[in-house]
């Protein structure tokens, strides 16, 4: 594999090879038939995103609410501010078509694809996941960057459901019931589509194999031949959309890599047994002066959160800053209530509260555990899979995520038949000391790591174990400023969380 670097003569000669781009384009958009609609299909000089038009602005799309469909934002979530984001070197560009469309027989219209086909195409495809509420567009520099410089066909999809829509800018709390408040402290009131009728968490893991299934008939219709090798990749939510893409659709894929996947299961720990703690707990701890020993801050380490990083300014006017207070503000009481409405929608988040949710007492009040029940992950992979994640992550816990989820795989491979033994999917963790959930906090907290080059990585070497029988690394910690080894310093987990200063 090797990056495309195109000169202005040979950009000459492949424009002249391909100069009909509507016969191109047309011939693709009827290769789907009516599987989708409303497309739009262009020849691109640049499927990378040093070419403005790879990645449509947000609140592009006519007739949607302003934050439903934000794609430019989307790019932003998942990967390193510059100059850290996937390097493009200078005059490398990616020539190819770019189609991107609504899946037509979606009955909440939602649910949209996304298509990049590299000129020189080097047989294969990948299949993204996205994050949170997030477009298709959610991969662009951290996955689609890296991709398509290899030669790789590239597709995307959103889950089945558009972003948001603001629904207060001030008090009063607005009248609609699934309204969530952005933070403890603001009066911004958003409302997710995904906690909609029609919209429940089980669609993720069929929207990841329909856009395989829609990629597939894409590439076979453009290049006249299938595609060799297809792998999924995703972060997030998008990781989880890769676990049930192996678990479920194995036949589809040939492995997947999922950076900091979201771990479910009906049984605690999960998201809505951790995040209360947090948010209930976390202004004591404002209150103790951020002191690690306060019982605020061991009740929030005991729901499974890494160790904070405090930050205290020279100037004792200006306020501190911590990892924690970042998490609290951007993410912890926005997400409990995002998935408590889609999950348990007859508790009134706001009277009897987000930091008092109680999971194991409203599985007897409510119908949450059977919700959680019917998109949690088996562990029962049937292709390879890698999982990379960061020791700080302050959203989805190590121990109680990429660690559960690796539990969990042990134990569906333990559960398996002796005859099915020598057939088991390869797993392996890839543990990044001191990364955490949100790559741009390192800009405020030096000390963390990305995690963004060693999933990269991590998909390099699935490739070679797929195509070459190359033997992955085995599981491992990846130490502060290392790199994936074949001979681990330190095999399995990381013996500690954060290593500093």
């Amino acid at each position: 594999m090797h990056l495309r670097l195109v000169s202005g003569v040979a950009l000459l000669l492949s424009s002249a090879a391909f100069a009909d781009s509507k016969d191109r384009c047309s011939r693709l958009v009827a290769a789907f038939g009516n599987r989708l609609a409303e497309p739009t299909c262009f020849e691109s000089p640049d499927l990378t995103t040093n070419n403005p038009a790879t990645t449509p602005a947000n609140n592009s799309i006519p007739g949607l609410a302003p934050g439903a469909f934000t794609p430019q934002t989307d790019r932003n979530v998942i990967s390193p501010n510059p100059p850290n984001r996937t390097p493009i070197p200078k005059g490398v560009v990616v020539p190819g078509v770019q189609l991107q469309a609504r899946i037509a027989d979606d009955p909440t219209d939602q649910g949209r694809f996304l298509l990049r086909l590299p000129n020189d195409w080097n047989g294969r495809l990948v299949v993204a996941g996205a994050s949170g509420t997030r477009s298709e567009f959610n991969g662009d520099f951290a996955w689609s960057d890296y991709v398509v410089q290899r030669g790789y066909a590239y597709a995307s999809q959103n889950k089945g459901v558009l972003n948001l829509r603001v629904v207060a800018l001030a008090d009063p709390p607005p009248t609609d019931e699934l309204a969530c408040r952005l933070n403890p402290l603001s009066k911004v009131f958003v409302h997710f589509f995904d906690n909609d009728k029609g919209q429940p968490f089980t669609r993720w893991a069929s929207f990841m194999a329909q856009a395989a299934m829609l990629a597939r008939r894409g590439v076979e219709a453009h290049y006249g031949r299938e595609a060799r090798r297809t792998y999924a990749v995703g972060t997030s939510n998008g990781g989880y959309q890769v676990r049930r893409a192996l678990e479920l659709f194995p036949s589809l894929f040939d492995g997947g890599v999922d950076w900091e996947g979201t771990y479910v299961d009906a049984g605690a720990p999960n998201l809505l047994t951790d995040l209360p703690p947090a948010i209930l707990n976390f202004p004591d701890y404002v209150a103790s002066d951020f002191n690690a020993a306060s019982t605020a801050a061991t009740n929030i380490g005991a729901a499974g959160y890494p160790p904070d990083i405090v930050s205290r300014p020279m100037d004792p006017s200006k306020p501190i800053n911590s990892l924690w207070k970042l998490y609290n503000d951007q993410f912890w009481e926005v997400t409990q209530c995002q998935w408590q409405k889609r999950n348990d929608p007859t508790y009134d988040t706001y009277v009897k509260g987000t930091g008092t949710y109680n999971y194991i007492a409203r599985l007897s009040a409510s119908d949450v555990g059977a919700n959680m029940a019917a998109f949690a992950t088996t562990g029962r992979i049937g292709r390879p899979l890698i999982t990379v994640a960061g020791t700080m992550d302050g959203l989805l816990p190590i121990d109680r995520h990429a660690r559960a989820y690796a539990r969990k795989v042990a134990q569906a491979q333990a559960d398996r038949d002796d005859d099915e033994g020598n057939d088991k999917a390869a797993y392996r963790l890839y543990e990044v000391q001191n990364g955490n959930h949100i790559e741009t906090f390192k800009d405020v907290f030096p000390q963390l790591e990305f995690i963004q080059p060693h999933a990269q990585k991590a998909f390099d070497l699935l490739v070679e174990s797929v195509e070459r029988r190359a033997s992955l690394p085995p599981s491992q910690c990846i130490p502060r400023g290392g790199a994936i080894s074949g001979i681990p310093a330190q095999p399995g987990h990381c013996a500690n969380l954060f290593v500093g200063p």
